[in-house]
């Protein structure tokens, strides 16, 4: 599992009809920085994933990849590579809050 920041929105008009009626959103991953682990820092990919909790656009999410992503309820059909499966409150590292939603 992965935090990420939901940071746009993906629209296909024209899709399998499995992935009908599916939220995909744009992902970049955070990571821990290293020199300062009090603090997050931006990955330099982005994913896209489908939404399985009904996040929205500058939350942070935690999501999974690979086989995993299928593993979510309702999902194990899709032709899907990541799946967003949870919304974060807060993320403490070493004592340190680094993350506190709104």
């Amino acid at each position: 599992m992965f935090l990420a920041e939901v940071i746009g929105q993906v629209v296909a008009t024209k899709k399998d009809d499995s992935m009908k009626g599916k939220k995909l959103f744009l992902l970049r991953p955070k990571l821990v920085d290293e020199s300062n682990p009090a603090a997050f820092r931006n990955g330099v990919n982005t994913i896209v994933a489908v939404d399985n909790v009904g996040a929205g656009e500058g939350d942070l999410v935690m999501f999974c990849q690979g086989s995993s992503a299928r593993q979510a309820a309702g999902l194990k059909p899709l032709p899907i590579d990541a799946a967003v499966i949870a919304i974060i409150d807060s993320v403490d590292v070493l004592g340190n809050k680094v993350y506190k939603s709104n």
